[in-house]
């Protein structure tokens, strides 16, 4: 598995997000522990969680404590693998998100993400969400303070606009490692972020990197371009998505979600596809329309 960095930790250039594997449609238990062993076994030495991954508020965490399970589980060497979480978003009673970037409920929210997912402090703690009735410099600075008192080792942000990404840029510094935001074929609204993540040397890691693929097929020229190239190379769209985001700058760490060993497994791969200029060309220019 090929490595990029997030801050100043290697990470294998695929993550695993582990969303799916907590929310509506997920797999049992047994499955999902397959699939994050799978994810190991491929070489994958970043996984995305968050406190909010979970079906309502009778089982906050419930992410976070399966990829720790699962972790201590494996029977290989888990000491190089980063986790990130996040805080800053919650789901209630009914299943409805909400959103809450008040400085005190950040900082017990990654109290109980670290008892949860066990060690000295989060390798990497990030707000999920801009809260729009907490100034976003409030939110920030709660997690500068994480940093600074030594509960999380690095700082990331998401679901950001390229004028917050500044902003938390300005407040944190070099403690700032990670922007994840929503970029696929299908969602390509945070380019901009991109290419300032790349700027800045922060990391962009698109979460549902994979939007639009399992259409694509189904689609005429020239949206179909991911399910030709794929078909030139013998593998599936997917790895030909993966391929071709992590082609887009060395700050991109992909990180797409699974509730299969197969599926993560067929991920893990893209990061050993090369595709050509002429191929990059066309999916560049290949707009795979939303779901």
């Amino acid at each position: 598995m090929h490595s990029r960095r997030i801050g100043n930790t290697l990470v294998s250039a695929i993550g695993l997000g582990g969303m799916p594997l907590s929310i509506e449609g997920r797999p049992d238990e047994e499955r999902a522990v397959a699939t994050v062993h799978a994810a190991l076994d491929a070489g994958i030495s970043f996984i995305d969680t968050a406190v909010s991954y979970c079906l309502d508020s009778s089982e906050i965490g419930h992410n976070e404590s399966l990829i720790a399970r699962a972790l201590a589980a494996y029977g290989g060497d888990t000491s190089g693998v980063l986790v990130g979480t996040k805080g800053g978003a919650a789901r209630g009673a009914d299943g409805a998100w909400s959103f809450n970037g008040d400085p005190a409920t950040l900082r017990k929210a990654c109290e109980g993400s670290l008892q949860r997912l066990g060690g000295d402090s989060i390798g990497l703690y990030q707000l999920h969400v801009p809260d729009p009735d907490v100034p976003y410099a409030d939110s920030v600075g709660a997690l500068r303070d994480l940093y600074d008192s030594g509960e999380i080792r690095a700082v990331g942000i998401s679901n950001v606009s390229s004028d917050q990404l500044r902003e938390a840029h300005g407040i944190l510094g070099e403690r700032l490692v990670s922007v994840q935001n929503s970029f696929s074929p299908a969602v390509r609204d945070s380019e901009p972020q991109l290419r300032l993540c790349a700027e800045l040397g922060i990391a962009f890691l698109p979460y549902s990197p994979l939007g639009g693929i399992s259409r694509a097929a189904e689609l005429g020229s020239p949206d179909a371009a991911f399910a030709r190239v794929a078909a030139e190379h013998g593998v599936s769209p997917q790895q030909v998505c993966l391929a071709w985001e992590l082609a887009l700058s060395p700050v991109v760490v992909p990180i797409p979600g699974s509730t299969r060993p197969a599926t993560i497994r067929d991920s893990a791969a893209a990061a050993d596809l090369k595709l050509t200029e002429e191929e990059l060309a066309e999916l560049d220019a290949a707009r795979v329309p939303r779901g």
